[in-house]
């Protein structure tokens, strides 16, 4: 849709006063003002208070009404309400009554498009802690504007978490329904017609604004993006809280997991791990190089680390099983970048915590099982390629030189990478090297295993597949030369990894309270790098 594609209609040609507002009438409606709406934007002089009560009516005419009712509704009144702004906590102040217009604007709304409309809030909080962070934090005034700030984004944070909760069924539903209105119209109503969905969407890609530009943008998919802002924009800000390093890192690693597991939404882990295809994190604008760095390492480790039960095919039946491949191949292709990584950084405990994790979760089966069903090849002969990222990505290129498609395009673009990593890693260090390694038992993460305790047949398959993770998944304590610190003396005993089931029950009044509960004599362990995050059951017992 063009922004000069015509300009308002004359009174003849508007929708009768008298007329109801419903089915395909409220559709060419509702598609009608919002090009009248864009028409004016491009004059001289535009005057949008006729256009509020327009989208207010639309608004009221249904019980679910669409996402663009809403969307252009707040948008013009909170325009109206707040001049532009210099004073930083007058701006932060305006942010949370948008926010509150938001959220009574769409209390009707399912999940999804509860958690999209709020794409303008983060917006406009993210302008402000960028203005803050490239300020002076030691007066007064900046420091309880960043405490503001924060406060704020942790109630986007909180919303979000109960908009998860909602009926499951229903976030199924609503992820392939499209928008009416092409997106990058929308955004008009918050930006110059100059500037493009990346300045809108500050915190992703600019893989993922494409894909919300192109083509239908599903509301689930814009609801999956808006969480990943507020997800990045709440790790961000923590860097700011003076913590030392190694203790930030333990607290963003056990809040990143617990999130991702709280919000148990199959998009916005598909947007996170695209994200972290790309060379530079989509943060510069609020942390330093040294900070982008330490903010990949949190998110390799969430994302690589845990197996999460909502990406398994049983419970993301909504998903269709060529996405769920896709992400299924993204996914191998971030182990195989990660584990390098801390190779060339002489981080190999690490490393080796990648590759036993990744061969002892379900990925390089399911990624087998997809490709050789497909072409017919034999699935027993091949297991053994599944070994290690790096001997799965050998037998996925092999098949591509035979002829078979394996990478969809928008990662295609990885396969000379990749084959290059592949060279380069057979020629410096074969990875059996590696693999061959026998672990410590320290341990680090967990298997988010929500859902299978429903059959008490599957209790014994949680605990060896649990036992499984929790062998590949140490405390990474580094001596500064790289190595390992080893505790000596211990006896058998000691050296037993025993995997305890958090009790969920004991701080679901909590959002934030995350114990241990891992321990190698089967009390808690301060030790312990991740504290226990939420669970799927938590988030619900919040609702």
């Amino acid at each position: 849709m063009s922004l000069t594609l015509i300009e308002p209609t004359n009174s003849t040609t508007q929708q009768n006063s008298n007329d109801p507002i419903t089915g395909k009438n409220y559709e060419l409606t509702l598609n009608e003002s919002i090009r009248n709406l864009l028409a004016e934007t491009h004059k001289e002089a535009p005057n949008f208070s006729h256009f509020i009560h327009v989208f207010h009516e639309l608004m009221q005419a249904q019980l679910d009404p669409p996402l663009e009712s809403i969307w252009v509704y707040a948008g013009l009144t909170f325009r109206g309400r707040n001049s532009p702004k210099d004073d930083l906590l007058d701006r932060i102040s305006a942010s949370k009554d948008l926010f509150q217009l938001v959220s009574e604007c769409s209390v009707s709304c399912g999940a999804s498009k509860s958690i999209a409309l709020l794409a303008p809030v983060v917006f406009e909080v993210y302008r402000v802690v960028v203005e803050l962070l490239g300020k002076d934090s030691g007066s007064k005034r900046e420091r309880k504007a960043m405490r503001e700030a924060k406060s704020l984004v942790e109630a986007i944070l909180g919303y979000i978490n109960v908009s998860c909760c909602k009926d499951y069924g229903e976030q199924c539903s609503s992820v392939g329904s499209n928008l009416m209105t092409p997106f990058v119209d929308l955004v008009r109503v918050w930006i110059d017609s100059n500037d493009g969905i990346e300045s809108f969407l500050p915190l992703v890609s600019g893989e993922v604004c494409e894909r919300l530009s192109v083509g239908g943008c599903g509301v689930g998919h814009l609801a999956a993006v808006v969480i990943a802002e507020v997800f990045l924009l709440e790790l961000c800000v923590s860097f700011r809280a003076g913590i030392a390093r190694e203790e930030l890192e333990k607290k963003l690693r056990s809040w990143a997991v617990g999130s991702i597991t709280g919000f148990g939404n199959f998009y916005f882990f598909e947007t996170l791990v695209r994200m972290l295809l790309e060379t530079v994190l989509p943060v510069t604008s609020l942390l330093s190089s040294e900070d982008e760095v330490l903010l990949r390492k949190v998110l390799y480790d969430a994302v690589i680390l845990v197996e999460y039960s909502f990406l398994s095919p049983e419970r993301a039946i909504y998903v269709p099983a060529e996405h769920m491949k896709c992400l299924a191949m993204v996914r191998l292709i971030i182990t195989h970048e990660a584990v390098e990584f801390f190779r060339e950084v002489g981080d190999q405990m690490r490393a080796i915590s990648y590759i036993d994790a990744f061969a002892g979760s379900h990925l390089p089966s399911q990624i087998i099982k997809w490709l050789t069903s497909q072409n017919g090849l034999e699935e027993n002969a091949n297991r053994s390629n599944g070994s290690s990222p790096k001997a799965l990505i050998k037998w996925l290129l092999n098949l591509e030189d035979r002829g078979i498609r394996v990478f969809d395009e928008s990662i295609s673009k990885c396969r000379t990478k990749l084959v290059l990593d592949i060279s380069k890693a057979d020629f410096e260090q074969p990875s059996s090297k590696l693999e061959g390694k026998k672990l410590d038992d320290d341990v680090l993460f967990y298997i988010d295993n929500k859902g299978e305790d429903e059959d008490a047949n599957e209790d014994m398959k949680n605990e060896s597949t649990s036992t499984a993770f929790v062998a590949a998944a140490h405390t990474m304590k580094l001596t500064e030369n790289g190595g390992r610190k080893r505790k000596e003396g211990r006896s058998a005993e000691q050296k037993k990894i025993k995997f305890v089931k958090y009790d969920l029950c004991q701080n679901s009044d909590s959002a934030r309270a995350r114990p241990s509960f891992f321990s190698n004599d089967g009390g808690f362990s301060s030790e312990s790098e991740v504290e226990n995050p939420h669970s799927d059951e938590d988030t619900e017992t919040k609702e």
